[in-house]
């Protein structure tokens, strides 16, 4: 920009010099030639007027005894010569006929081919003076008709206007050092404009570019209150503007651009032509596959709803699908912005509600299945009594009553975990903390499970590590979680097995484990003995009054605690469970009771 503009500056300062050097040679040459036609006829004007009396009565009177009046008249005009101007070089007299135009005298010989006839001459010829001359002539003449003795004779001056030419040449030498000079002058003009004028407009230049590649930081300093720095002004105004645009639009766009990365729910965005215009990284999870440019919709969604159907829909259209396990919920619904459209379809993972719906339907048949059982006992004996009054022995009333309290007590102790597990769900169920030696707490459970367990001829063996610390915990809650495992041990143990009951510490955190020679559990149930009315053996475990909710509640405590409860891999037949717990407490209250 900067040699373009230059050079037009240069080119408007030359052609302005050139132009006004043209017109002002042409007028003052034309001004000279004019000047030097008119002083030529005023001159005349002036020596043939009647003002000058004596110099025509001369040339008019003839002399006494005179022979030769031309020769006389040119005898006048010699002596008016410098009245006339005349120089015998550019200008001459001549007296000529006044009846053919004929050389008869002057102050110069007749030239070769001899004088020619011009409208002046004629005009003399028909008795009145010629002064007229045309600028574009190259001589100056002036006829003047005199009668003298009788005889017409003319005067004629003739002025070749060399002086004008030879002016006009000088003047145009210097007009061309003018012009030189004034071509000098706007070349160093033009390189003065170019520093005042082009410098900033490059600055300006450069500023726009860097705002195209996305820089808008730049200011540039307003130099001046003019034209230009009111430019400079409004681009300023205008980068600080865009800028601020900008910085809005990529705020948002950052937004946009994290939740659509991070959302859990899977966007796919296909074109008119049906390809994958968008995708997220949740979609290419979901669906577990990785989306590409040459994917399109009919393989990916076709079988749900054909792409023109879904495109012409007034709204959305449903559809499920299952991929790996997990259970898709699919919307398809078309987009159009500006001279863009096609479809979107939304995947939403509903695996977890239609777990949760599952295990909601499985909780109420199990716990319609749990109940129904003892609820049928107790329907059972009570009919039996209330049919068999005063018929039934004693001891047999005694026995029906029996059961019937069993399976009250059992139906109780259902309702007593249920309503355990929907505290800890609802989280209204509260730990009560307190400080309390953690090896005191394993001895008592031990003293309390140890009647039972020699009931069944069990090996009970207590193994306490020495540096058993207290702990920060509800003690009522671990102990029950105690009494669970090492209930569950007996129970699945059969008569005479070992049990051993050991407990210690590791760094930050206690912990107690229960091993044991029993029945075990399969490998396949290992993953599920931690859920919800799930048992092993159903039968057996009905048998011994459990009702698989043991461990679920167990498992509930411990991560209240956050602490953990898992089984322990052995060689030998038998179940290690094992139980930590963190000695300072829940780091949640911890940090609670720090604020």
């Amino acid at each position: 920009m900067r040699r373009s503009l230059h050079l037009k500056l240069m080119l408007i300062m030359v052609l302005l010099i050139v132009s006004l050097m043209v017109v002002v040679g042409a007028f003052l040459m034309n001004s000279v030639t004019r000047y030097y036609i008119d002083d030529f006829y005023e001159q005349m004007a002036a020596a043939f007027g009647q003002d000058n009396v004596d110099f025509i009565r001369d040339l008019q009177r003839p002399t006494k005894d005179e022979t030769d009046g031309a020769a006389m008249v040119e005898a006048v005009l010699r002596a008016y010569g410098g009245t006339l101007g005349v120089d015998g070089r550019n200008r001459n007299y001549y007296v000529l006929d006044g009846t053919n135009g004929r050389y008869l005298a002057g102050s110069a010989p007749q030239p070769e081919g001899g004088l020619a006839i011009t409208p002046n001459i004629t005009t003399a010829l028909l008795g009145e003076p010629g002064y007229d001359s045309s600028a574009a002539a190259d001589y100056m003449d002036a006829a003047i008709p005199i009668t003298r003795g009788g005889q017409r004779y003319i005067v004629y001056i003739l002025d070749n206007r060399a002086t004008a030419r030879s002016l006009n040449g000088e003047m145009f030498s210097l007009i061309l050092e003018a012009l030189v000079l004034g071509l000098v002058i706007s070349v160093l003009l033009s390189f003065l404009l170019s520093k005042t004028m082009v410098a900033p407009l490059q600055r300006l230049t450069d500023a726009i570019e860097d705002v195209a590649e996305g820089d808008f930081s730049r200011k540039l300093e307003v130099t001046s209150g003019d034209e230009i720095g009111q430019l400079t002004e409004s681009f300023n105004a205008m980068a600080g503007q865009l800028q601020t645009t900008i910085a809005a639009v990529e705020n948002e766009r950052n937004k946009l651009d994290t939740l659509f990365l991070h959302m859990a729910d899977g966007v796919v965005a296909f074109d008119r032509e049906e390809r994958v215009i968008h995708s997220n990284p949740a979609a290419a999870q979901l669906l577990g596959r990785e989306f590409t440019d040459q994917d399109s919709y009919g393989p990916l969604f076709g079988d749900l709803f054909p792409f023109r159907e879904v495109e012409g829909a007034a709204s959305h259209l449903a559809a499920e699908r299952t991929v790996g396990g997990r259970y898709l919920e699919l919307l398809l619904a078309p987009f159009a912005r500006a001279n863009q459209g096609g479809v979107l379809v939304l995947i939403h993972d509903v695996t977890a509600q239609r777990t949760a719906e599952q295990t909601r339907k499985d909780f109420v048949a199990n716990v319609s299945h749990e109940l129904r059982t003892p609820l049928t006992n107790i329907k059972s004996y009570a009919e039996t009594l209330s049919d068999g009054v005063g018929d039934l022995p004693p001891e047999m009333e005694r026995r029906f009553l029996g059961v019937i309290l069993n399976e009250s007590d059992r139906m109780i102790h259902i309702l007593q975990d249920l309503l355990t597990l929907s505290r800890f769900d609802s989280g209204r169920s509260e730990l009560r903390l307190t400080r309390f030696p953690f090896g005191k707490a394993v001895d008592d459970t031990y003293q309390a499970i140890r009647l039972d367990a020699q009931n069944h001829a069990h090996q009970l063996i207590l193994d306490l590590s020495e540096d058993l610390p207290e702990i920060v915990a509800d003690r009522e809650r671990v102990v029950q979680v105690m009494m669970n495992i090492l209930s569950n041990s007996i129970k699945y143990t059969p008569n005479g097995g070992r049990i051993v009951i050991s407990a210690g510490r590791e760094g930050d955190r206690v912990w107690m484990q229960v091993d044991d020679n029993g029945i075990g559990i399969p490998e396949a149930d290992r993953g599920h003995i931690f859920e919800r009315f799930y048992r092993v053996d159903k039968a057996r475990s009905r048998q011994s009054g459990g009702t698989g909710l043991g461990l679920s509640i167990a498992r509930e405590i411990m991560n209240q605690h956050e602490g953990a409860i898992y089984l322990v891999d052995k060689e030998t037949p038998g179940l290690t469970v094992r139980m930590e717990l963190p000695i300072g407490g829940p780091k949640r209250v911890r940090q609670n009771e720090e604020r």
